[in-house]
Parts: C-alpha cells; structure tokens; sequence
C-alpha cells in the first residue's frame, strides 16, 4: 500500500562552489544544502548536489539524507534526486528513496519523491511504503 506524505521545507544553507569553469563552457557546481521540513513530515536534511548552470538552462543531481519522522515512523532514509530547466522553465524531475537506506522506524521504507518549488511555497511530496 502506497502512503503519500506531503510537508513544507525550507532551505537553511546553501554553499555553491564551483569546480570547472571553462571559458566556452557551462560551469560545474558542487552545492551543500541543508532543509527543514514541516507538516506530514517533520525533519532535517543534508544534501550535496552537483549543478550545471548554461545561457539557455540547467540541471543538478543530488544525494540527500533526511533525519526526523515520517507520518508516525522515525530514523532516516536518502533520497536521490535530480532535474532539468531548459529555457522555457519547465522543469523534467525524478526523485525516489534509495532502497536499503533506511534506519531504525522507518527501516524498509521504499518509494518515489518530489520537489515543487514557486513564488509562494516549496513542497516536498513522498510516495512510499514499506517492504
């Protein structure tokens, strides 16, 4: 049985360092970021995305641990997850939680993940279930 969860976050450090920067080029980021996340999913994140910003678009990947409860389950789980802008600012997204990654409640906890970002809110929404 799948369980949908959905909470607010917000990004509470981010530090973008750049390791290519061609001249012709786009450049390549590594960027660490840490969230919170409130509503049906209480808890803090760490994350290292690699990001590449061109003229016309760009796109990141990223691996993110996420400590705290899930509905009534608590521990930690990753998530992969990654995204392409191109200039029409539609985003193409994936995301899912790294099978085996899971700790203590929340141990077997298997599923899919999505990040909305817009003016007015950022939500994280996770399908899951536990195997």
């Amino acid at each position: 049985m799948n369980i949908q969860s959905i909470a607010n976050f917000q990004v509470t450090s981010w530090e973008q360092t750049s390791y290519d920067k061609p001249e012709n080029a786009p450049e390549l980021f590594r960027t660490d970021v840490k969230k919170v996340f409130h509503g049906e999913i209480e808890a803090e994140s760490c994350a290292v995305l690699l990001m590449c910003q061109g003229d016309n678009g760009g796109g990141y990947v990223a691996n993110e641990r996420v400590v705290g409860r899930v509905g009534e389950h608590s521990g930690s789980f990753v998530i992969q997850h990654g995204g392409a802008m191109a200039d029409n600012n539609v985003a193409e997204s994936f995301g899912y939680i790294v099978p085996g990654s899971g700790t203590d409640e929340l141990r077997g906890i298997r599923g899919h993940c999505s990040f909305r970002h817009d003016e007015h809110e950022a939500v994280f929404t996770l399908d899951y279930e536990f195997v």
